[in-house]
């Protein structure tokens, strides 16, 4: 009964999204209603004590990357330097290869560093002016975008520092490079089917005589300069943002120390304001580098931004303030549900698989698809099982790379369920619905699921690493 319980509260929530309700709304109704079938007396408890906690915990860590990754997507898109990107790779690259830019696009920006959310918003006007020019439908940019950005340079390819890729590191003693032909071969493995997968999707709306589409919402404003800078300089702000992040995720720590500490007030005797530093480094990092980038475009393109940064940033600030608190909501959402009997079923009865890879790599990309969370998912999964996971690979003499490398492309599997944060954030910025786009991207989850059992047949098939 436990486990049915919380399935349900995961089925109703996913059928809410899909049927394009507000997930702001219906995550704690599902929550909660999950708490009240369960133990009614934990219900107020719950819902102040863990569903609020942790969505407000996630808005005070991640709403000013999400504010600042929808201001840098509007400056790019004002200055008109998304049109010179588009008009330059529609020329290298032609206008059948559309998807391909902007898949390319957005691994440069995920493997840089970049959050998975700011590329988003950064890569959004870039998509429609390409897709817009090359006569794609615009409901397939959802998937482009998610195959760019959520599938292997997230997780696969050896060195990415996106979180999913550096949680393992605290388990199983590896580091962020581990296993890099299998992680190499994995990200091959997603790119050549994910390709295909969304080219065979163009052709076909193509037959069909399907364009960009008509009366569409969240739609950037036309660039209405006559003259496009050069593309060199409208790609500077990417690599500044990608850069900067990098070099800011070492120099902060230095320069910070592990803790930070400050008196908030000079009247009374307050007690000190100490920061963990270690945990939101990252964090500072990319909001720095945002802000660099959004300086470099206001440097090359003062006048077109400024004539209408009033009215866009306001529409900017508004996506932002969606996005996160849709995500915040699944967070809430994914931490009451992993506090409830039925989810230590899930996970219990996840133990009894018995190839220690296999075993490994459903338990993760499971409890990813019920919490919504590649990170959260992976953390759960390996703070409860990560002994075990050792423990039978040792046995198995499978190194700990190979389990790293695993984990960290399990949590990128089936994390993409309808309800899940990132989904939702891409769609609402997009202005599309479920309806219209999760096909897409439901096909980009399984592609990328497959590519870890892929990468453990290969390893079983080679002892490649």
């Amino acid at each position: 009964m436990a486990f049915l319980i919380v399935l349900a509260a995961l089925c109703f929530l996913m059928l809410a999204a899909y049927r394009g309700y507000s997930v702001i709304l219906f995550a704690p109704i599902a929550a909660l209603g999950a708490v009240l079938l369960t133990d009614p007396s934990l219900v107020a408890p719950m819902f102040t004590g863990l569903f609020m906690d942790k969505m407000v915990g996630f808005l005070k860590l991640y709403f000013p990357v999400f504010m600042l990754g929808a201001v840098f997507g509007k400056v790019i898109e004002l200055s008109g330097f998304s049109k010179a990107i588009v008009a330059s790779t529609i020329g290298l690259v032609g206008r059948s290869r559309a998807m391909l830019s902007i898949v390319l696009v957005c691994a440069l920006l995920t493997y840089g560093g970049v959050s998975l959310f700011v590329v988003v918003f950064a890569v959004y006007p870039f998509a429609v002016e390409l897709f817009r020019e090359s006569n794609i439908p615009k409901r397939l940019i959802p998937g482009t975008i998610a195959l760019g950005a959520f599938t292997f340079t997230m997780d696969s390819l050896p060195g990415t520092p996106q979180i999913q890729n550096i949680i393992p590191t605290a388990f199983f003693g590896t580091t962020a490079w581990a296993a890099p032909w299998l992680g190499s071969l994995g990200a091959l493995f997603i790119l050549i089917v994910g390709m295909l997968y969304l080219d065979s999707r163009r052709r076909k709306a193509a037959a069909a005589g399907e364009g960009y589409g008509d009366n569409l919402i969240n739609e950037p404003a036309p660039f209405d300069g006559s003259k496009l800078v050069h593309p060199l300089i409208a790609l500077l702000p990417l690599v500044l943002v990608g850069v900067a992040n990098l070099l800011f995720t070492h120099w902060i720590p230095r320069r910070y120390g592990p803790t930070q500490s400050f008196v908030p007030a000079v009247i009374g005797n307050p007690p000190p304001v100490v920061q963990e530093v270690s945990k939101v480094a990252a964090i500072w990092a990319v909001e720095g580098a945002l802000l660099l980038g959004i300086l470099c475009v206001l440097l090359f393109a003062w006048r077109p931004v400024t004539k209408h940064f009033a009215e866009g940033s306001k529409a900017a600030v508004s996506g932002a303030l969606l996005a996160s608190m849709n995500t915040a909501s699944e967070y809430g959402f994914g931490a009451v549900i992993a506090a409830l009997p039925g989810f230590r079923v899930v996970a219990d009865a996840l133990r009894a698989v018995p190839d220690p890879l296999v075993n490994e790599a459903v338990s993760v990309t499971a409890l990813a698809g019920i919490t919504g969370s590649a990170s959260g998912g992976m953390s759960i999964a390996l703070a409860a099982m990560a002994d075990t996971f050792v423990q039978n690979a040792k046995a198995a003499g499978i190194p700990m790379d190979v389990l790293h490398r695993v984990a960290a492309m399990a949590s990128g599997g089936m994390d993409t369920l309808p309800h899940n944060g990132a989904v939702i954030t891409l769609l609402a910025v997009t202005g599309l619905t479920h309806r219209q786009s999760y096909r897409d991207i439901f096909a980009v989850t399984l592609i990328k699921t497959a590519a870890v059992f892929v990468v453990i047949g290969v390893y079983y098939l080679t002892g490649l690493a």
